[in-house]
């Protein structure tokens, strides 16, 4: 009889989800999804629970393989050397491979007064804590989003069109992804939705009080809400296990995906930095990834050298309120092209996009192994930077024994 064998996932999100999904493929693969909530997040929805148009959560029935065993618990620490993780209420959890899909949230605001005043929003946690604070404050009270990256600008959008006055404090530039023709067009729609819009030398933070933000121009703007959107940071879990990492914290894995440092350990999404080149924190990312990261497990139970990491991007999709969304197109290698569609056209693409991601990890649920990665030429610019730091693709070589 053919040995069981156990593989556990480190985090429910896009990529964890993703990967556990797709590892029951096989049979003899025994599959353990920890996560600390008991539902799955939808982030990229998260500036709509805090402005009340959705709740951004999805019972783990609808997006999890019905073999995949789901633990409700947060890991303290990762024993490579005994193949198994500590749980924060005390048990342990052994494995024979382990993925490391433990995301990202806010990054520590270094800025005078950020932490204490201001209310980040890049977990459920963090939004759900915002709500009532906007719920309680008046419909005229000043709000201050600080951050114009895609969870800065969906987030002003939002309250904008709920009524609220809003200013967005970009630094230096209104979306730095997008092209300038993009950008313009964000500009119109905040415009229309009565958003102030600073940017430049003079629109960085550098202070938060209870009831203001301070410019780096010397200009003081009152705020009864500050909304921090600036940076995201990886959780310590890696580092704190004694496992390389870059200097964020995602763990640094070869091509493979695969832990430098360990061959049974694999990461995928925001927390894993392949090569010390890691790719744009993204839900885009993260579902490939995912999947690459499930592939690379089965590839080496099967004997096989697993595939190296060809990753593509679309571009960016934002939406900017419930009537009008942007989805700016961009080269293989991440770059902003001139074309995008916006308005209400952009709008409905952006849902499309939110729905069909739900879709597809429920569609690899059902039939593990039916989200297609395939292998195109757009990892072109990938293998140059690799290859201008005078390195092959990187693959771990060890071989693996059960």
């Amino acid at each position: 009889m053919t040995e069981n064998i156990d593989v556990v996932v480190i985090g429910g999100g896009y990529a964890g989800v993703m990967a556990a999904d797709r590892l029951t493929r096989r049979d003899d693969v025994t599959v353990t999804l920890i996560n600390p909530r008991p539902t799955f997040v939808e982030r990229i929805r998260l500036h709509q629970l805090v402005g009340g148009s959705h709740d951004a959560v999805v019972d783990y029935r609808e997006v999890l393989a019905e073999g995949v065993r789901l633990v409700v618990d947060t890991v303290t620490r990762i024993d490579a050397a005994e193949r198994r993780v500590t749980l924060a209420t005390g048990g342990t959890v052994g494995y024979d491979y382990l993925i490391y899909a433990v995301g990202s949230g806010s990054a520590d605001p270094s800025v005078p007064g950020a932490a204490e005043f201001a209310y980040p929003i890049a977990t459920f946690e963090e939004a759900v804590r915002l709500r009532p604070v906007l719920d309680a404050a008046p419909a005229t009270a000043a709000v201050t989003v600080v951050g114009a990256g895609p969870t800065g600008i969906e987030t002003a959008a939002e309250l904008a069109e709920e009524g609220r006055a809003v200013t967005l404090v970009c630094g230096e530039v209104l979306g730095p992804y997008l092209h300038p023709r993009g950008r313009r067009s964000v500009a119109k729609r905040f415009a229309e939705l009565g958003v102030t819009v600073l940017e430049g030398p003079d629109a960085t933070v550098t202070a938060v009080t209870r009831d203001a933000v301070r410019l780096s121009g010397g200009r003081e703007l009152p705020s009864k809400v500050t909304i921090w959107t600036a940076g995201f940071g990886v959780p310590d879990l890696a580092a704190r296990s004694g496992l390389s990492t870059d200097a964020l914290g995602r763990l640094l894995t070869d091509e493979t995906l695969t832990s430098v440092d360990d061959v049974r350990i694999v990461a995928a999404g925001d927390s894993a930095a392949p090569s010390d080149l890691p790719l744009r924190m993204s839900c885009q990312a993260a579902m490939p990834l995912g999947a690459r990261a499930a592939d690379t497990v089965l590839s080496r139970i099967a004997g096989e050298q697993p595939s190296t990491l060809n990753q593509v991007f679309a571009g960016q999709c934002i939406s900017l309120g419930r009537r009008a969304g942007i989805f700016q197109f961009a080269h293989r290698n991440d770059v902003a092209l001139w074309f995008h569609i916006d308005g209400r056209p952009g709008a409905r693409l952006k849902e499309f996009v939110c729905t069909g991601i739900v879709k597809h990890l429920a569609g690899e649920a059902r039939k593990p192994g039916s989200y297609g990665l395939h292998r195109v030429s757009g990892g072109a610019k990938r293998q140059q930077l690799l290859a201008e730091r005078g390195e092959a693709p990187a693959t771990a070589e060890q071989t693996v024994q059960l």
